[in-house]
């Protein structure tokens, strides 16, 4: 029995080690948020056993947790780098297959067909509005850039306001709204399904996304020209690296000595 409960250990130590091991490899991912290990004990016993007799097996791994507190804001003085400063993340939907992905990743760019995306081929959602930023819908819309205005003024460059207003300017002085960025929120973000490259998609654990618009009611402004980085902290995590690392040993040492303490057994016996 003492095998099989080490061995569990070793497993979840490891779980423990790979997940510590991933905050640390994306400390400079923009956008990342680190993930926590939650562990639950095993016992045995029936409806017949003694309570004060139930023997515990070991442990399990009951969850992988993502924490989404907010990570340190750097300034880039990039027009189309966002970040979120409070609740929210950017909608985006791809280009190739339809999927709707949610960020917190606001380094954006513009393709050659004038869509803001980020990444290549997801192209962030906005509110549809008319020249002055009023919302003329709920139905989300890319985020495109016309390449001339009405009076066939030349593009000259974008910025997006703290309330969301993606705003283009034209060579004639003239300026236009052509959306309002959308913002999701979940009633449970921890239930969110990672997709890589600081992504997630909703999952009927997450719920459906509510959709507002920044720097209205809890949804958070936007900090035009900035990036949100990871949130990992390397101190906490090389502790963790540590503590983890010495549960591996513990276990691995309950092994040998139960292996040791069978061949006594064995050798008595002979």
């Amino acid at each position: 029995m003492s095998f099989y409960t080490s061995l569990n250990g070793l497993k979840n130590a490891q779980t423990d080690l790979s997940v510590l091991s991933h905050n640390i490899a994306n400390a400079e991912t923009v956008g990342f948020k680190k993930s926590t290990v939650a562990f639950a004990d095993i016992v045995a016993g029936s409806a017949f056993t003694k309570p004060k007799l139930i023997q515990g097996i070991g442990a399990t791994v009951e969850a992988i947790n993502q924490n989404f507190k907010q990570g340190p804001i750097e300034q880039t003085g990039a027009a189309l780098d966002v970040a979120i400063n409070g609740d929210g993340f950017l909608t985006i939907k791809s280009s190739l297959n339809g999927d709707t992905l949610y960020t917190r990743n606001g380094a954006l760019s513009v393709d050659g067909n004038g869509f803001i995306e980020r990444g290549i081929g997801n192209r962030l959602q906005v509110f549809p509005t008319d020249a002055a930023g009023v919302v003329t819908g709920t139905t989300l819309i890319d985020a495109e850039i016309p390449a001339t205005n009405a009076a066939g003024a030349q593009f000259a460059g974008v910025t997006i306001a703290k309330n969301g207003n993606v705003s283009v300017s034209f060579a004639d002085g003239t300026n236009e709204v052509v959306g309002k960025v959308a913002l999701a929120t979940f009633i449970a973000p921890g239930g969110l399904r990672q997709e890589g490259s600081s992504n997630w998609s909703a999952t009927g654990i997450s719920g459906s996304p509510a959709y507002g618009q920044p720097d209205a009611g809890f949804y958070g402004g936007l900090l035009s020209g900035a990036i949100e980085r990871s949130n990992v902290d390397i101190a906490e995590e090389l502790v963790g690296l540590i503590t983890a690392q010495r549960n591996f040993q513990a276990n691995a040492k309950a092994i040998d000595t139960s292996t040791q303490i069978t061949q006594t057994i064995i050798q008595l016996r002979s």
